[in-house]
């Protein structure tokens, strides 16, 4: 019965501390029997008597780093040293004394309640650790007290649960406690060891207080000048409360300045910012009331006995006065003037006052700047503005000028603005034509055949539009002309047959009159030219050698050509005039493409002097035109149909050379005609005209 043995911790005494013994049924008590020990501490802090099997402890043990020690043991003979019995196993248990006192589990405690909490409501728990064994005795059986901190709050003794203890704690009265707890073994009792903790609780704020203004009335005082949305002064309500319970919301509620000014609420300091909403005048109202309340934005329902959560102050704004510059009755004028009004004659006038309460005298001035041809000019007393210049819609419609209007006490207060005077439009132009007119008539021509379309234009605006009136200014035997009214006249043939040799141009004078009042008219003269005109291409070609001169080629330059299209705004025709179709190809088949130059690049020699011109058999044009229109249009090598190439010059690889004037007579010397009668029997006549025109100017 010895496989559990009991030692009491922390011996104190001087000798060994007797633990127990061991014995062994085979011992007879004769000595032939030895005890031996093995295990924990055997032979340091455990000893045995070898004969008598008595456990001594060499030293004070401390339960709370060991609690318990197992050991062997066993009987064996001296003489043999065998053992008489199976080795046992048994344990040294230390007993418990009560030698370490509770121990908090945190030195300070941090905690927080609502202010204003009811009794018992929950704080915080505490905790304290015994290391001494709880399964024996009371050594570790803990008690936790209030020390510190009555009457507000409490603790419970088994638990170390800390509860409010006293009703409406006020923040505002005191935020912060202190609270001392301790924890005691041995149930509490008289002789039991203890410890203690510190408990720091602050109470948190709620919204228990309403925003209150220290003031019943604010005075603010601004400029009349002060600029819409600045700010004029503030005021502040104080709040008890914190953060956001502490939150004020300012309106104005009341006052006559309702609509003059606006109050905002700064969020970093709670106060109220009174800004301008509109404009002042200290001569029409110098003194504003406003009536502004301060409201909590957050208010708790459980302290609305406390009264509403707001409040009001009024607030007297004063205007003060400052020196404004002149007022003008309009931010612009308009005015109107006939451009056939007289000099001096007034136009309008403009109007400013000072709206100060001295009413100074106002000075009128134009900026020079704005009329620089000093076409107007300004009463300096009463703003009416005259006319210095005649003026002319034709040449400027609209004149805009600046009024500058100056204090007279005090030249540094001034205003401007401007005056738009439209010049209105007086029937003081005559119409004529719209164009120069380059009119001919042939001389096979018939009577009443239309040779030329006129119009007219007028820089005159009437108010309904123009209406031209078209007729002769006398009698005339050869044109006659038919007004249209659509504002153009038809010049028509009056006889039959013209002759160019008796006379080649007639002047025909046409007079053109407006509607409008004071009607107005002018005659204009038409040139008409004779021309002999056997067919379309005689035409065609008389015109462009009755213009011939020299001309400088539009390309200067083969890197002038851009894109796929070249052109040149300049009349074409002549037989080089395209790559598909070519006058002297098409009268000689043989002749090679190779012979040909490029068209959009300047050509070495543009045009020799007169060359014999061979045509075959005189075959019809048209046929061959047609004939090298159908290769062309089969031909895979030819230009796109989206390719489009013009240019400036004839070209110099026709034989009949160039019909057109230009590029004509490239060199000093003259052209000579007498090619052109080689040409058939349908350029007969315009070869007679300009062989017969050499033959003149030879002799």
């Amino acid at each position: 019965m010895w496989n559990h043995f009991f030692l009491l911790e922390e011996y104190t005494g001087t000798d060994h501390q007797y633990v127990g013994k061991l014995h062994s049924d085979q011992d007879r008590g004769d000595g032939s029997v030895k005890y031996v020990l093995t295990g924990d501490g055997a032979g340091s802090l455990f000893l045995i008597d070898e004969n008598s099997g008595d456990i001594h402890a060499t030293k004070k043990l401390d339960r709370e780093e060991k609690t318990f020690y197992t050991l062997r043991a066993q009987a064996v003979n001296k003489l043999t040293g065998k053992p008489v019995e199976p080795e046992s196993e048994f344990i040294i248990k230390i007993h418990d004394i009560n030698d370490n006192e509770p121990k908090f589990t945190k030195d300070t405690y941090v905690a927080s309640v609502p202010e204003m909490s009811d009794v018992g409501t929950f704080v915080v728990q505490v905790t304290a650790k015994d290391a001494d064994d709880a399964t024996y005795g009371n050594s570790a059986k803990l008690v936790y007290s209030i020390l510190q901190g009555q009457p507000y709050f409490s603790v419970e003794p088994e638990t170390g649960i800390i509860r409010t203890a006293l009703p409406n704690m006020n923040r505002e009265n005191k935020e912060k406690y202190q609270v001392v707890i301790q924890a005691k073994d041995m149930a509490g009792q008289m002789g039991g060891l203890s410890g203690t903790t510190t408990v720091n609780i602050t109470l948190t704020d709620v919204n228990d207080n309403p925003p209150r203004f220290p003031q019943s009335t604010y005075q603010l005082w601004t400029s009349e000048s002060g600029e819409t949305g600045s700010s004029i002064g503030r005021i502040k309500a104080t709040d008890a409360d914190l953060g956001e319970n502490a939150e004020i919301q300012y309106n104005i509620i009341d006052g006559d300045g309702r609509d003059m000014f606006s109050v905002v609420t700064d969020k970093a300091t709670q106060e109220g910012i009174v800004t301008l909403k509109k404009q002042l005048d200290f001569e029409n109202k110098r003194i504003y009331t406003l009536k502004v309340e301060a409201a909590n934005t957050r208010v708790d329902s459980r302290f609305l006995n406390f009264g509403p959560f707001k409040d009001t102050a009024n607030v007297k704004i004063t205007v003060q006065d400052v020196d404004e510059p002149p007022v003008f009755s309009r931010p612009s004028y308009v005015m109107d003037v006939h451009e056939d009004m007289n000099v001096g004659s007034i136009i309008g006038a403009v109007t400013a006052w000072d709206p100060d309460a001295a009413n100074n005298q106002v000075r009128y001035s134009i900026d020079r700047h704005t009329d620089l041809d000093r076409n107007f000019n300004i009463d300096s007393g009463n703003g009416s503005i005259s006319m210095l210049k005649s003026l002319d819609r034709e040449a400027s419609s609209w004149h805009n000028i600046t009024v500058i209007a100056t204090e007279t006490n005090n030249p540094k207060q001034m205003s401007r603005v401007p005056v738009f005077i439209k010049v209105l439009d007086v029937n003081d132009n005559a119409p004529e034509f719209a164009m120069f007119y380059e009119t001919f008539v042939c001389e096979n021509v018939k009577a009443g055949q239309l040779i030329q379309t006129i119009s007219a234009v007028d820089t005159d605006e009437p108010l309904i539009g123009h209406k031209f009136f078209f007729s002769l200014n006398s009698e005339n035997p050869n044109f006659t002309i038919s007004d249209n009214e659509d504002n153009t006249a038809s010049i028509l043939t009056r006889k039959s047959g013209f002759s160019r040799r008796e006379m080649a141009t007639y002047f025909l004078p046409v007079v053109i009159s407006d509607s409008d009042y004071p009607i107005q008219s002018s005659t204009s003269t038409l040139t008409i030219q004779v021309c002999a005109c056997d067919s379309r291409v005689i035409v065609v070609l008389f015109a462009a050698l009755r213009k011939q001169k020299k001309k400088e080629p539009l390309i200067i330059s083969k890197e002038d050509v851009r894109d796929n299209i070249v052109s040149y705004n300049d009349e074409g025709g002549g037989e080089e005039d395209t790559q598909a179709f070519d006058i002297g190809t098409l009268r000689n088949p043989e002749v090679m493409d190779t012979n040909k130059l490029r068209r959009d690049i300047i050509p070495e020699m543009l045009f020799p002097c007169r060359r014999a011109s061979p045509i075959k058999n005189n075959a019809d044009v048209r046929d061959f035109i047609n004939h090298r229109l159908h290769e062309n249009d089969n031909d895979p090598t030819a230009p796109p149909y989206d390719s489009l190439a013009t240019y400036a010059y004839e070209g110099n690889g026709s034989i009949a050379e160039s019909l057109s004037s230009l590029e004509s007579a490239a060199t000093d010397c003259d052209q000579d005609y007498d090619y052109l009668s080689n040409w058939g029997p349908q350029f007969k006549k315009l070869a007679d005209m300009y062989i017969g025109k050499d033959t003149d100017k030879d002799s």
